[in-house]
């Protein structure tokens, strides 16, 4: 039986624009991971697993894939109460806008969300990676009587500036807080935390806009339409005046807001003993079932490499590196730290024919590839060579761009035979 007393609201976030070109023509939630997943898979599996199963995804911006995504994966039995559902910005004839912030979308829906029974509502962002039981939150919340609940994660300080920073006295009730202090301001931040934590160096306590409300408390602040973002406005706002309460999260969890986060925390599941556990089978990952079959490698050396199903690969050496689905490689070619996403089709042989397509889906043969992103059903011509790092400008043409140093190849782009990036 599934937890009755709360309702989840994963906030799918604005434009994405630090993560473009990879939002280009999705949301932020439908950004591919993992070589098989989606963002948004994270927080509604983690819903699923702590057996809060009413959940709502909001979002603006592209929102068909992320629609399709959700339509096609989370089907609940017919005699569940079960559901994920999609509310994109809607006008109505007590709004008109988009989504001004986060608290914002909260109010926009909340038609939405009253009616169903509920006591508390948790509050998720639909862009972090990391795997929590969100029952320790709620149980710890209610112990408390709570009236707000902010999920914190201890920080470096060299990270504290990036994030709301807040402290808490000795029963984690939260006394202060400060949006992205100045590094010369951190002084006076530090706060207590495990002496694990200590020793990494980690010792401020940063807002993971995680949050759990409750009910009758969210619909007042609702109701006040001076306030549109949870982060900036109603959490500063409400220390002091609502009992607002820390709850200390230590396992392994990362904000992927750009393209270098993003390209760490895919590459670091190739890792040996990676620190976000795909393998367990009591936090499960959930994502759309598709049929697939196995992937076939011929003739290639493994080194660190995540390959998921329904590859043909025929390459010299993949390298700590990540191939999604239905990708393709080609003979003699080498890749290294690579975010490969695959592929949402195969051509058959009949469409090569009939379309005399020159350049295949996937990537072609005696191509050297370091150091990139390669979305979605590209092209990549024989004897290309990619070798992206720090010694490249940030730069963009129609088919690829280069942020910090990786190379990102656009979703359903064509490299030439022979390119050199």
């Amino acid at each position: 039986m599934f937890n009755q007393k709360v309702i989840s609201i994963i906030l799918g976030g604005g434009q994405g624009s630090r993560l473009y070109p990879l939002t280009e023509s999705r949301s932020k939630p439908a950004v591919p991971i993992a070589g098989k997943y989606r963002l948004v898979d994270i927080p509604i599996s983690n819903c699923i697993n702590s057996e809060m199963k009413r959940m709502y995804v909001l979002t603006q911006f592209n929102s068909a894939s992320l629609n399709k995504h959700i339509k096609n994966t989370y089907n609940f039995s017919f005699f569940s109460s079960a559901f994920v559902d999609v509310l994109a910005a809607e006008q109505t004839i007590q709004s008109g806008d988009w989504f001004q912030g986060t608290a914002d979308a909260v109010r926009q829906s909340m038609h939405h969300f009253l009616q169903h029974d509920f006591e508390y509502a948790l509050i998720l962002s639909g862009d972090q990676l990391y795997q929590m039981d969100y029952n320790d939150m709620l149980n710890a919340h209610i112990e408390s009587g709570a009236d707000i609940t902010v999920g914190t994660y201890p920080v470096n300080a060299k990270d504290a500036t990036s994030f709301g920073i807040l402290k808490t006295d000795e029963n984690k009730a939260i006394t202060s807080f400060i949006e992205k202090p100045s590094s010369d301001l951190l002084v006076d931040w530090k706060s207590e935390v495990s002496d694990d934590m200590k020793a990494q160096g980690r010792e401020y306590l940063g807002s993971m806009g995680i949050y759990v409300f409750n009910k009758k408390l969210l619909i007042d602040l609702m109701n006040d339409k001076s306030t549109n973002d949870f982060g900036k406005e109603i959490i500063p706002q409400s220390i002091g005046k609502y009992k607002t309460v820390s709850f200390p999260f230590e396992g392994y969890w990362t904000d992927i807001g750009n393209i270098d986060s993003f390209f760490e925390a895919n590459l670091g599941l190739t890792d040996e003993i990676p620190q976000f556990n795909l393998y367990d089978l009591n936090q499960r990952v959930y994502t759309n079932a598709r049929i697939l079959p196995t992937s076939k490698i011929s003739g290639t050396t493994l080194n660190k490499a995540v390959i998921a199903e329904g590859c043909i690969i025929h390459a010299a050496m993949i390298e700590k590196s990540v191939i999604g689905i239905r990708s393709r490689i080609g003979r003699e070619t080498t890749i290294i730290n690579t975010y490969m996403m695959g592929s949402d089709l195969y051509e058959s042989l009949e469409d090569i024919e009939s379309r005399h397509i020159e350049i295949l889906m996937g990537i072609g043969e005696r191509c050297f590839i370091k150091n990139a992103i390669i979305d979605k059903n590209c092209r990549i011509g024989d004897d290309v060579r990619i070798n992206g790092g720090r010694h490249l400008k940030d730069t963009e043409t129609d088919s690829y761009c280069i942020k910090d140093g990786i190379v990102v190849v656009k979703k359903g782009a064509t490299i030439p035979k022979g390119t050199i990036i």
